[in-house]
């Protein structure tokens, strides 16, 4: 007879794959009473291309640090046309249901993972065939995402991911999601607002706490160093930044940034730095998550930026949080629930999106605070991150959700 603590983690996403409720989470979880197993694919994103190491089969079971891993069969692919997306999002739900359905040991609880929204009904259906309580964390908002990213130009296409996600919404236990702003819009759209609960997103505390000794290879020796690490893609909208470091030349002449990192984007950026003739600018290649911190360490300030879109008014870009933890001030280009967070920490200055005049401004203001004015900022962003954002912290929060839902639930 289980205590009610067993749960049934299902995620498309698993480690060594990057996400943010991986093998961390599951650890923290088995840490405090819960029995865990995953059921997740083959890894394979971002590059769409099996991991060394892997090979596709029918099934494979790992046990790791506690938490059992179960691994079924995906059509792997992460290129941009749509029927490989889509073959890679339902080749999972099909393989992990059935999997759930006939052969995963009986939860009292199922975590389920999104995106993709394929998850959530794999989740649903599993929750309905076997009477299994479904908690829903929600990290990208569908099909707000794929309208933002062109995935699904077609208008009638979105409009049954739309009809889908209300569906799953109706058919789960319980929602979580990464910020207020993700809240309303659920409301908006019919959800009762008792069903949903902010639980804000953590960072990979250990890597950004990984400093070294010196500044990292390839990093300005002298001036102020504004650094963006992470993806350079279209929704980072960096034209602006290189903009802003063009305003800077003149203007605060100690002024530097490095963009740490890959993407789509990243040639068409140092083509725009080149003809702009912009000798503050640097691009480092993307490094392995454990020397991030490094980095992080060696830069004055760090800039958060994503273009002007509704969508992003709602989000809180992941680096946020691994930003306040490194206890740098930060540089917050994304307008909505993003800026209100640094504003609500006072841990940096708030810029608005793809505005070339205020990110300079923005530069320019932690440029002309003293250093000890500057460590005040760093020193409260660590500890908002500590008190309101932290793993134990949304951890803690997760399993009082658990503990309620399966109670609630309990026939």
């Amino acid at each position: 007879m289980s205590n009610g603590n067993r749960v049934l983690l299902l995620s498309q996403w698993f480690d060594p794959e990057p996400t943010f409720k991986g093998l961390v989470f599951a650890r923290e979880l088995v840490r405090q009473g819960f029995e865990v197993e995953v059921i997740t694919g083959f890894p394979n994103y971002p590059t769409g291309r099996v991991y060394p190491g892997y090979r596709i089969k029918l099934i494979q079971k790992d046990f790791i640090d506690g938490v059992a891993v179960t691994r079924v069969p995906l059509f792997p692919s992460h290129d941009q046309g749509v029927i490989g997306r889509i073959s890679n999002y339902a080749s999972f739900a099909v393989t992990s249901l059935f999997y759930g359905l006939f052969f995963a040991k009986t939860a009292d609880l199922i975590y389920a993972y999104h995106p993709p929204l394929t998850v959530g009904v794999a989740a649903a259906l599993l929750r309905f065939f076997r009477r299994i309580p479904v908690i829903y964390d929600i990290q990208d908002m569908w099909p707000d995402t794929l309208r933002a990213t062109e995935m699904f130009p077609s208008d009638r296409a979105l409009a049954v991911v739309t009809r889908v996600c209300d569906w799953v919404y109706k058919h789960v236990d319980h929602i979580v999601v990464l910020s207020p702003g993700f809240r309303r819009v659920l409301i908006e759209r019919g959800v009762p607002s008792a069903k949903i609960d902010v639980i804000y997103n953590w960072c990979a505390e250990d890597a950004i706490s990984n400093w070294g000794s010196a500044p990292p290879a390839g990093f300005p020796a002298v001036g102020f160093t504004v650094l963006f690490a992470g993806n350079m893609g279209k929704a980072q909208a960096l034209p602006a930044v290189l903009e802003a470091a063009e305003i800077l030349l003149t203007e605060a002449p100690s002024a530097r940034f490095v963009f740490l990192g890959g993407g789509v984007e990243v040639d068409r950026l140092k083509e725009m730095a080149e003809a702009k003739g912009l000798a503050n600018v640097t691009f480092l290649p993307a490094v392995p998550m454990s020397k991030v911190g490094n980095y992080l360490s060696a830069a004055d300030a760090l800039l958060v930026h994503l273009k002007k879109d509704p969508l992003f008014r709602v989000t809180i870009p992941s680096k946020t949080q691994a930003y306040m933890a490194a206890g740098k001030p930060i540089i917050m280009g994304v307008d909505g629930d993003g800026a209100d967070l640094v504003r609500e920490a006072k841990c940096g200055c708030v810029a608005e999106s793809e505005n070339p005049r205020s990110i300079a401004d923005a530069v320019k203001e932690l440029i002309c605070l003293s250093e000890d004015q500057r460590d005040e900022l760093a020193d409260r962003g660590k500890v908002f991150y500590s008190n309101r954002l932290s793993l134990s912290m949304g951890v803690a929060a997760f399993v009082d959700i658990f503990k309620i839902t399966v109670r609630r639930c309990k026939p």
